[in-house]
């Protein structure tokens, strides 16, 4: 397979705002991006304009605010994406294709049931929730996270382990919780915790440098099978360094932090296509 053979679905509803960036960070590593509209999967429009989830070969759920974020964040989205495609849509992952979800998209898949998923592919009912920030307001801020994944997840293949990169949050609702005292133990033992919120130092985070208050500073995580993400910074808000606040010093190149985990993704299905033949 060839990169620009990779068909990426961005996809999208009223309220969705980060499409557009999605679509150019696609873009940008060389697939073939097409921002996709919900009814466009169920039939909901004129035969020219539908599409299957089986043409595509990543999934995207883009951040904002979808149906208005009303009830929980992304709560409509996922329910409206369950009922008409749920069975489709876990198809979609259990064939070990990629899905990603950043801040709104993060909420949509916890909702689905995908994330956490330490048990199964899709669970019936959420077993996690990302609840209000600790400061009850708003958080838009640099933030710094670090690697912490051992290797399961594809979306980091091409980001050293302990690696801090600096990917920005804008989000009310991000504080990861489960009732499951176990949780935390849970995701790490099936290396299923991405992303910890760090200082710039590579310390622990506090306030603000954790912008949420999310347990063990969680700001991503992936699936059981790793082919799954959510996280709640925004990567395609860092393609290139001028993007950074920091733009003007200590860069040797153009590339922004947020780039490398979509090289990683289509890296890995470039070698896994390879692999297969």
């Amino acid at each position: 397979m060839k990169t620009e053979d990779i068909k990426v679905c961005v996809l999208r509803i009223e309220g969705t705002n980060c499409e557009d960036e999605m679509y150019e960070a696609f873009k940008m590593v060389g697939t073939s991006p097409e921002k996709v509209h919900l009814k466009q999967l169920t039939s909901k429009v004129s035969t020219d304009l539908r599409r299957s989830i089986e043409d595509y070969d990543i999934l995207v759920f883009p951040g904002g605010f979808s149906a208005g974020d009303y009830i929980r964040a992304g709560a409509i989205f996922a329910a409206e994406v369950k009922s008409a495609i749920g069975p489709q849509i876990k198809k979609f992952v259990e064939s070990e294709r990629p899905v990603l979800g950043i801040c709104n998209g993060f909420q949509i898949l916890i909702e689905l049931g995908l994330l956490p998923a330490t048990d199964e592919i899709m669970s019936p009912q959420p077993t996690a929730a990302l609840y209000k920030n600790d400061s009850l307001r708003f958080e838009c801020r640099p933030t710094f996270v670090r690697n912490d994944n051992n290797g399961k997840c594809i979306f980091t293949s091409e980001i050293p382990r302990k690696k801090i990169l600096m990917i920005p949050s804008a989000h009310a609702e991000g504080k990861l919780l489960s009732v499951d005292s176990k949780f935390v133990k849970k995701l790490e033992e099936n290396d299923q915790i991405v992303f910890r919120y760090v200082k710039p130092n590579g310390e622990n985070a506090i306030y603000p440098w954790n912008p949420n208050g999310s347990i063990s500073n969680i700001a991503g995580i992936c699936n059981s099978i790793g082919n799954v993400l959510g996280m709640m910074p925004h990567p395609e808000r860092v393609l290139t360094r001028f993007t950074h606040p920091d733009w003007t010093r200590g860069y040797s190149s153009e590339e922004g932090d947020g780039l490398a985990i979509f090289t990683s993704v289509v890296k890995n299905l470039t070698q896994r296509f390879v692999r297969c033949m």
